[in-house]
């Protein structure tokens, strides 16, 4: 399909159990997903992406010890402001933030990045409030 528009573009609501999953694995499929790199017409200066929903980010494996040397580093742009958290912590305050900082990673840098991004919606147990829209969901 050559000269794609946004009004040609299908989107379609894909869910996720991340219940066992390791993060990085579960990553990239939701990356791909959001960029539209699955679709036929698929182009790289469009949002061709799908809508995905994630649900029981809490139960989420990661590799290795990182459960415990994975850091997360935040910076407030004052003297002495870097906040530094690892993974066992950010699982018990935000376990969402687990998958939303490793999927933010693997998409573009950009704006476009940005817009692909708004479409993931990760929710902590299995509760969400798309239900509705998932009736022909793909997983």
């Amino acid at each position: 399909m050559k000269n794609v528009k946004t009004a040609d573009i299908k989107r379609i609501w894909h869910l996720f159990d991340a219940k066992n999953e390791v993060l990085g694995r579960l990553s990239t499929k939701i990356a791909l997903i959001l960029m539209g790199k699955n679709k036929s017409y698929y182009t790289s200066y469009l949002d061709t992406g799908d809508y995905v929903v994630v649900i029981n980010a809490q139960n989420v494996n990661l590799s290795g010890k990182k459960e415990k040397q994975k850091n997360y580093y935040h910076h407030s742009q004052f003297p002495g402001g870097l906040k530094v958290k690892t993974a066992q912590v950010v699982r018990q305050t935000k376990p969402e933030e687990l998958v939303r900082h490793s999927v933010r990673g693997m998409l573009p840098k950009t704006k476009l990045g940005k817009l692909m991004l708004k479409k993931l919606y990760v929710f902590k147990d299995e509760k969400h409030p798309y239900n509705d829209k998932l009736k022909d969901a793909k997983s």
